[in-house]
């Protein structure tokens, strides 16, 4: 596993972290924010996302996005479908018993519906989102000797960054933050069972995407006291899965 680790120098390790989660965390600070712009967020987003490669290829001595786990596999097209598709049931689940228990209740608003092209933007905007957000508190950190040495001592660290990444958020209170650290394991057990970080993205893509395309197909009022817990046991029984099942293994591994 050595060979996985970066082999630059700290201060090349700390710049290159340092330009990503500038450009990343600019997407809502200035995007959203100050400019009150979905455009400028969707852009600022994007840019951090190109910018990885070349931070990758020169900074890093890397492949580009292999840099941070994103090489290609044979096993990336079923980790990436399996993981939307376990997601997207994830959170019908967590509706149907959200429903049930007083976290959900039907809204007095219309559902706005989908269109074509709405959920062509979905698609590509959680997508380039989850990603980016994937190579920075995840697929970077696997290459980092001291916090990935252990898969244990990976997932914790990973899932800590994962929730502290969230800036604007934090002030949201211990609900938020038991939720993010919840689907910050999650999508570290995927990378650290299959490394490969396609198969977080596969899984945090998936949630993002039921998260866009739920007000389009029915209106729920939420009660936030609840819903962030449900959606944190949610993702915890989805970690038990990625633990368990076979689709979520190494090429050749037999665990």
């Amino acid at each position: 596993m050595g060979d996985r680790y970066f082999t630059v120098s700290p201060w090349q390790m700390a710049v290159a972290f340092i330009a990503l989660f500038t450009v990343y965390q600019s997407a809502e600070g200035i995007g959203a924010l100050v400019l009150d712009s979905s455009a400028a967020q969707g852009a600022l987003m994007l840019a951090a996302l190109l910018l990885a490669w070349p931070i990758g290829r020169w900074l890093l001595r890397a492949k580009g996005y292999a840099a941070y786990g994103l090489a290609w596999q044979p096993r990336v097209p079923i980790w990436i479908v399996a993981g939307i598709l376990l997601s997207i049931i994830g959170k019908a689940v967590a509706i149907f018993v959200g429903l049930r228990i007083g976290a959900y209740s039907p809204g007095h608003e219309a559902p706005t519906g989908l269109t074509v092209g709405g959920v062509a933007f979905t698609l590509l905007a959680t997508f380039v989102a989850s990603t980016t957000e994937d190579i920075i508190t995840r697929g970077f950190w696997w290459r980092v000797q001291p916090i990935a040495a252990t898969a244990a001592r990976f997932v914790i660290a990973s899932a800590l960054i994962y929730v502290l990444n969230h800036v604007f958020r934090l002030g949201n209170g211990p609900a938020e933050w038991f939720m993010l650290a919840c689907l910050g394991v999650t999508y570290a057990i995927a990378l650290a069972r299959t490394a490969s970080l396609w198969a977080a993205v596969g899984l945090h893509w998936g949630w993002n995407l039921a998260n866009g395309l739920v007000d389009g197909l029915v209106s729920l009022d939420a009660n936030t006291a609840i819903t962030p817990y449900l959606s944190g046991v949610t993702n915890l029984v989805l970690a038990v899965i990625v633990l368990v099942s076979p689709i979520w293994k190494a090429n050749g591994s037999t665990d």
